[in-house]
């Protein structure tokens, strides 16, 4: 069991794996390719709220969670070598990007301003524990990739319809291609979750070195925003649960 835990750790630190260790994000779309996430919005959704006017992205600072905001968890605003752009991540379906990018601290669809913070939760402390023991222990946090992005009109909406789609046509897997590492997603997988206006969830397995890494991710709709959680973790078992805390604490920002 331990030599297992520890090829574990030892594999974690020396993948290169941005799609879902930096969780990095951008702010614009390019719309050619697999990029282009075209899907509509639910008639009703469409129907029942006015055209709305996207926040700027300093006001979107003052919504997106901190530290004080999610107890047990450090939020750390993403850096600048952590962004990279839509058109660098691309997947081998189409259909598939929003999920993709979801996962890549990028908002979906096309915001007209976004933000992302990385949520790490706080790991339980031994003073008895040894040194291997508590790299292992740090290797299993669960860190929650946050982006939350404003939409003109529709935006929102239509975003959100294109990650709900993206979680029926792309439940047998695809590969992505970021940073010159592919990554292949083997399963995507619904889970329930209720958030904001409208939300989604899913179990999504990745191909860790023919070893399966189970992520999650949720993206949950308030009015024009759009919130996105990617969450991972290295222990063998990978993430258990929805990252509950994280999402309940950006909602009531966002109420």
């Amino acid at each position: 069991m331990r030599t297992s835990m520890r090829s574990a750790a030892v594999a974690a630190t020396a993948v290169s794996f941005a799609l879902l260790v930096t969780a990095c994000g951008g702010e614009k779309k390019d719309d050619k390719g697999a990029g282009k996430e075209g899907a509509s919005a639910s008639a009703s959704a469409t129907a029942a709220e006015p055209a709305a006017k996207a926040l700027s992205a300093a006001e979107l600072d003052k919504l997106i969670v901190e530290t004080a905001d999610v107890k047990g968890h450090k939020v750390e605003k993403a850096k600048a070598g952590d962004i990279v752009s839509a058109d660098k991540v691309t997947t081998d379906k189409a259909a598939c990007a929003p999920i993709a990018h979801a996962m890549s601290f990028i908002a979906p669809g096309s915001p007209a301003a976004s933000a992302q913070r990385r949520v790490i939760a706080e790991p339980k402390k031994s003073a008895s524990a040894a040194p291997e023991d508590a790299l292992l222990a740090g290797l299993g946090v669960q860190m929650t990739a946050l982006s939350l992005g404003s939409y003109d009109g529709q935006g929102a909406q239509e975003a959100f319809a294109s990650v709900k789609t993206a979680g029926t046509e792309c439940a047998g897997g695809f590969s992505v291609d970021q940073a010159a590492e592919k990554t292949k997603v083997t399963k995507v997988a619904p889970e329930s979750v209720t958030a904001g206006d409208e939300a989604v969830a899913f179990s999504i397995t990745v191909d860790m070195e023919g070893q399966p890494l189970t992520t999650k991710l949720v993206v949950f709709r308030k009015g024009n925003a759009l919130a996105s959680f990617s969450t991972i973790s290295f222990s063998p078992e990978g993430v258990k649960g929805l990252p509950t805390v994280v999402i309940g604490a950006q909602e009531k920002k966002l109420a």
